[in-house]
């Protein structure tokens, strides 16, 4: 099964550029977004996200998390125009000041998901452990926790679905619309995933204990990740969206 942060291949400057200058690409849009307050730019710094998804050949998995956040960013907003009420009245209980403030947060939720998600799908996650240990200092075993994490989000989501098709093989209904009834349905199942998870956990401790986890460090990486001309214009260019979001 697909998940939305495996890495996709590719020959894109994207995929050629340092793991931590793609880093770098999404915490500059994700602070420009929280920094902005004008709508133009906080929807130029989404659209700025989706094309650089189509360059990278990858809209594809930008286009599937949007499906599951679009919904919640209109819960955002509902509830954002029920509790500001002050402003001129627009239509119903909704106001002037709660759209405008309901509207710039679900943009900021949109805008701070996809880099993160752009970024994994460009980045072999060995890759971006690597560099952030022998770029920015981090010690291996923050960024081995940090990437470890990630790949078991698809390993769960499998566990989840198959836990998912063995109770609908006994009669369990689970396309029920009631959202109600459906959490009912999903909260026993917690249980079983999170026996299988700390199985996982204590097999991938005890692999990661006997290859020598804790000897490791900076020098220990055979691949070294050396910033290029190209890396350096984009910083430049990440420091410009920054001031970007300062300034409107």
């Amino acid at each position: 099964m697909v998940n939305v942060i495996d890495y996709v291949p590719g020959t894109t400057l994207l995929h050629r550029l340092n793991p931590v200058t793609k880093l770098a690409i999404a915490v500059a849009i994700i602070l420009a977004t929280f920094l902005s307050e004008t709508f133009p730019l906080l929807l130029g710094l989404l659209a700025l996200t989706l094309l650089l998804g189509v360059y990278a050949r990858v809209l594809p998995r930008l286009t599937a998390l949007l499906k599951l956040l679009v919904p919640l960013a209109l819960i955002m907003l509902l509830l954002q125009t029920a509790i500001m009420r002050t402003g001129d009245s627009v239509v119903l209980w909704m106001t002037t000041d709660g759209l405008d403030t309901g509207g710039k947060a679900c943009l900021r939720l949109l805008g701070v998901a996809l880099p993160l998600i752009l970024m994994l799908t460009v980045t072999k996650l060995n890759d971006l452990a690597n560099a952030c240990v022998e770029k920015l200092h981090i010690p291996y075993r923050y960024a081995f926790t940090f990437t470890t994490a990630l790949r078991f989000v698809p390993v769960f989501s499998q566990e989840m679905n198959a836990i998912m098709e063995a109770q609908t093989a006994r009669g369990v209904e689970y396309d029920t619309k009631n959202p109600f009834k459906k959490m009912q349905l999903m909260l026993p199942l917690c249980v079983p995933l999170l026996v299988s998870s700390v199985g996982k956990t204590d097999a991938t401790a005890l692999a990661a204990e006997q290859r020598g986890f804790y000897l490791r460090n900076r020098e220990s990486s055979y691949k070294r990740y050396p910033f290029a001309a190209r890396d350096i214009a984009v910083f430049v260019l990440c420091v410009a969206l920054i001031a970007a979001g300062v300034v409107f």
